[in-house]
């Protein structure tokens, strides 16, 4: 018992000693102040508020600045007269992604944000009267595609299934989880005794070529092609590798229930119970440097702000051309402009709609894929016969929805990334108004506007993200080594990380939000390095 006493009489002595002096070795290693001063996180879009998290959990002082006067950055919605509709992305997978992340906050996701499963995912369209639906469960879409395509399809997509969950599992924490990889460093990461997984990625073959294998349809070609628009990429260009997309799905679409801003607002009140501090309508002019470190962010009202590190999730490319300041630039390489993902051209309204009954997701395919992309990349222009994406937000996971009245409606169709070099003129627009509308009545979806109708184009992205040229997903994924020429969360100066869905592992929101939990974990493991005087 006397020496039960005694260690812990120590105990104590030693918290207090390490109370006291620790802050002041801290001090003397940092120059006297930067372990004070906060994390800054430019930007509260999904990378960023997934980074504050995760800093905070770890018990590190955050402050998140933000231009504009909400979170979410391009998950964001839009006021048309008396309705508020989505404007940015409408699909969220990997919900498991957000609940880890309120959990290590010591929150759960659903007391902030209720998200509902869709039972059909998406409602697909082809101008020669094909409708398909792909459910969640993968048993009734063999079924359904057993009475779309054949027997023999509905045995092909068994296989893809498969061959898609095993792809998913090689990856997930070799490479979606993990810090950016380089070839050598996957194969490691993967192990030698799976190299025939590795194999199986076909890295080297692009994603329209494999699907062929698996699908002599080529209205499902098409369709399971689409995934690597999720990237901004071509079918027709992007490795086969996207395929695991097709999992993902099967993992789970969500709604969110009350908008998809509700997600971010999730985060922000997450972020702000373990103490995080939020600034919005607060614009970042430049960052600043110290010793040939990031040392804290001035800001556009020419006030300034000390940080131990900073996060930008903006475009990475908005850093590279010195969007942030001169020093911030040197950190990172400017992205050719030929290598921008893709942008779009969006209508919001209220609108009555006849004909197809929507889903939620409704796709309505072009009869010509190849000269959709051909349009968009090679002649660098709108396509002529476009592939129309609809969200249609009154609709539940079933797709039903309270008779009459107009529906709250997203339109999308692709773009090409080039409102710095070409600019969309009022009579241009019109034309691809126009022809958006005749690819929903060739799938057979009238659409007639209740009110005012938004439209952004990709200039208006460019001007909303800076840097970009409209770009909405940074580089796109063309190629085996796409993926290896993103940034990682460490930037070449220090003290100075990348969050957001231009860097790794990539677009999408739970990817993003990955990139903010390898942004975040960058920042700890430095600091630590720091405190015990080890060089990173």
């Amino acid at each position: 018992m006397v020496s039960i006493l005694i260690y812990s009489s120590l105990s104590q002595k030693c918290q207090v000693l390490w109370t006291c002096l620790i802050p002041g070795y801290l001090r003397s290693r940092s120059g006297g102040h930067v372990s004070e001063a906060p994390v800054i996180v430019i930007g509260a879009g999904i990378g960023g508020l997934a980074t504050a998290c995760e800093l905070v959990a770890a018990g590190r002082p955050v402050t998140v600045l933000e231009r504009a006067g909400h979170p979410g950055g391009k998950l964001h919605a839009l006021r048309v007269g008396d309705a508020v509709v989505d404007a940015g992305p409408t699909v969220l997978t990997l919900r498991e992604v957000f609940a880890e992340i309120c959990a290590r906050a010591g929150a759960r996701l659903e007391d902030h944000v209720t998200l509902e499963p869709l039972d059909t995912l998406a409602r697909h369209a082809w101008p020669d009267g094909g409708r398909f639906d792909l459910h969640r469960d993968p048993a009734r879409n063999a079924a359904a595609i057993g009475a779309f395509a054949g027997a023999r399809a509905a045995r092909d997509y068994e296989r893809f299934s498969r061959d898609s969950a095993a792809l998913f599992a090689t990856l997930e924490h070799s490479y979606l989880r993990a810090s950016r990889p380089n070839p050598f460093s996957l194969s490691a990461r993967i192990g030698l005794h799976r190299l025939g997984k590795l194999h199986a990625m076909r890295p080297f073959s692009t994603l329209w070529n494999v699907l062929g294998e698996y699908f002599r349809d080529p209205r499902l070609r098409q369709l399971f092609g689409r995934y690597a628009t999720y990237c901004g990429s071509s079918p027709f260009h992007a490795p086969a590798t996207l395929m695991l997309i097709a999992h993902v799905e099967q993992r789970g679409v969500w709604r969110v229930v009350g908008g998809m801003p509700a997600l971010a607002w999730a985060l922000v009140e997450v972020a702000r119970a373990r103490g995080a501090a939020f600034r919005f309508d607060c614009p970042v002019a430049a960052i600043n440097t110290r010793g040939g470190r990031a040392c804290g962010v001035t800001l556009e009202d020419g006030s300034a702000l000390r940080a131990s590190a900073v996060v930008v999730n903006s475009d990475a490319d908005a850093v590279a051309r010195g969007l942030l300041g001169a020093e911030a630039r040197r950190a990172l390489k400017p992205m050719p402009a030929g290598e921008r993902s893709l942008s779009a051209l969006t209508w919001i309204a209220r609108a009555h709609v006849r004909g197809l009954p929507l889903a939620h997701h409704t796709v309505c395919f072009s009869a010509d894929y190849a000269a959709e992309f051909d349009d968009l990349l090679r002649r660098d222009r709108p396509p002529r016969r476009p592939t129309v994406y609809l969200c249609a937000q009154d609709r539940d996971g079933c797709g039903a929805r309270t008779p009459g009245g107009p529906e709250r409606l997203l339109v999308l169709v692709n773009a090409p990334a080039n409102a710095d070099r070409v600019t969309l003129d009022e009579q241009a627009l019109a034309a691809c108004t126009r022809r958006t509308a005749l690819a929903l009545r060739r799938c057979g979806v009238e659409l007639e506007p209740a009110g005012p109708v938004r439209v952004s184009t990709p200039a208006h992205f460019a001007q909303c993200f800076s840097g970009t040229g409209g770009a909405l997903y940074g580089r796109a994924t063309h190629g085996w080594a796409a993926s290896f020429r993103r940034p990682a969360a460490r930037s070449a100066l220090p003290g100075l990380y990348l969050a957001g869905g231009s860097v790794h592992p990539g677009p999408g929101l739970p990817m993003v939000a990955l990139s903010g939990c390898q942004a975040a974990a960058a920042v700890i493991a430095d600091s630590r390095g720091r405190i015990h005087g080890r060089r990173i």
